[in-house]
């Protein structure tokens, strides 16, 4: 039994191309502005923490595994359009977009951003998230391929 992926379709990677093009500006301006999200926006990071624990019960949610569910979740995307975008014959690549683009945003952060603080905790919660993404396009494209691939139709002569 062989494992192939079916053709990408070219209306597929032009709406990920669309897509990820706000999305990386948002994910610059989220990891690349002067000051971290909590102290550019100080009340809304406390409101959802007290909404998760108070409101729906979570008390084990504390303000640093929130921070890196969040890093996972936003990365997640990173992943998917990774592997949409990329030509299957280099799919596996995928998988290092995620890791790559962490590492050279944490660089960038401890080089240029002195209120910003990198680490490697954030690399790993990124590079988790990028992966899961990555997985999760792989799985859903593999699943998308016939059991029993019918055959091509031909054209009969008379």
């Amino acid at each position: 039994m062989s494992f192939s992926l079916p053709p990408q379709r070219p209306i597929t990677r032009r709406v990920a191309l669309a897509i990820s093009i706000p999305f990386l500006v948002f994910l610059a301006v989220l990891t690349l502005s002067p000051r971290p999200v909590e102290e550019s926006a100080p009340g809304l990071l406390d409101a959802v923490l007290r909404t998760l624990q108070d409101g729906w019960g979570w008390s084990w949610l504390t303000f640093d595994s929130l921070e890196v569910i969040a890093n996972i979740a936003v990365f997640i995307p990173v992943g998917c359009l990774a592997f949409v975008l990329l030509p299957r014959r280099v799919w596996p690549l995928a998988f290092a977009v995620g890791p790559l683009l962490s590492s050279a945003i944490e660089l960038a952060q401890s080089a240029r951003l002195p209120e910003r603080t990198a680490s490697l905790a954030d690399v790993l919660a990124n590079s988790t998230g990028a992966t899961l993404g990555a997985a999760l396009a792989l799985i859903v494209t593999a699943l998308a391929v016939p059991e029993h691939p019918m055959p091509s139709p031909t054209l009969d002569a008379p």
